[in-house]
């Protein structure tokens, strides 16, 4: 069943500020919040993009004509983030994550909160969702990192461990939005999260789009995933890790509008 009233807007204005985080830095936020929304979109980026990434751009485009808004922040080393890879801690991006939860809360008191998430952003997500407090049911994920500790381990050649042994910490440039330090500390921080692991049946309600070409994290771990806690899984034929293919990124924008459209299963 789908929402029959909503609010029409003919303009998104995307307003940029910046939260006072509880690690000791700031983290900088991006709404179109302008009051009167039934629902909050929280907007988690991929690993090595920014609150800015087109499919965030698409997402918030797309939701306010339903009534609903959308909060996107970067997370540390990321975007426009002042730290380095050095704050780049899973426990640093999930209290990042609830510092933004709140911090919606207060500006829209009366809305239900939801997430929308890319990649690791997704993989942050679920250990939010099966860790810490939360108020959001609802949860996206496109091409979710759902093994993100063997992504890293499997990517990892021989020399950068060797550099990672003698220096602490590696240099990433993968064409991303700015160049990630990555730690020992970090590496350490994704064996002890083991989504697989973590989530339970039920933590929320879970909607999955990926596709069956991804490079980076195969169709099969996403298959394996949804089967095991009961995610409803979209696969796009021939859609990669970006969802380049033609048309692909509205069809990830249709799902989430319609998944975001829908009343909870479960409370």
């Amino acid at each position: 069943m789908f929402y029959q009233s909503f609010t029409l807007r003919k303009e998104v204005v995307m307003k940029k500020e910046t939260i006072c985080g509880s690690n000791g830095y700031d983290i900088p936020g991006l709404n179109n919040l302008c009051g009167g929304e039934r629902m909050v979109v929280i907007i988690s980026h991929g690993f090595g993009s920014s609150k800015e990434s087109p499919t965030a751009q698409a997402i918030a485009a797309a939701l306010p004509e339903h009534g609903i808004g959308t909060y996107s922040f970067d997370f540390p080393a990321h975007g426009d983030s002042p730290v380095d890879g050095e704050q780049l801690r899973i426990s640093n991006c999930l209290n990042d994550l609830a510092v933004v939860e709140a911090h919606v809360r207060r500006l829209m008191p009366e809305a239900e909160i939801a997430y929308f998430s890319s990649s690791f952003g997704a993989y942050i997500n679920l250990i939010y969702l099966a860790t810490c407090p939360h108020e959001g049911r609802k949860s996206f994920l496109r091409c979710a990192a759902v093994n993100m500790p063997w992504l890293f381990r499997n990517s990892t050649s021989p020399e950068q461990y060797t550099q990672m042994s003698e220096q602490g910490y590696i240099i990433l440039d993968l064409d991303y939005v700015r160049p990630l330090k990555i730690t020992r500390e970090f590496y350490d921080d994704l064996e002890a999260h083991n989504v697989f692991q973590l989530c339970w049946p039920d933590m929320a309600e879970l909607a999955m789009i990926h596709g069956d070409a991804d490079e980076t994290v195969s169709v099969v771990e996403a298959r394996s995933f949804a089967k095991q806690f009961g995610a409803r899984l979209t696969e796009v034929k021939g859609a990669d890790h970006r969802f380049r293919i033609p048309g692909g990124k509205q069809q990830v924008i249709d799902s989430a509008v319609q998944f975001f459209n829908t009343k909870l299963i479960f409370k």
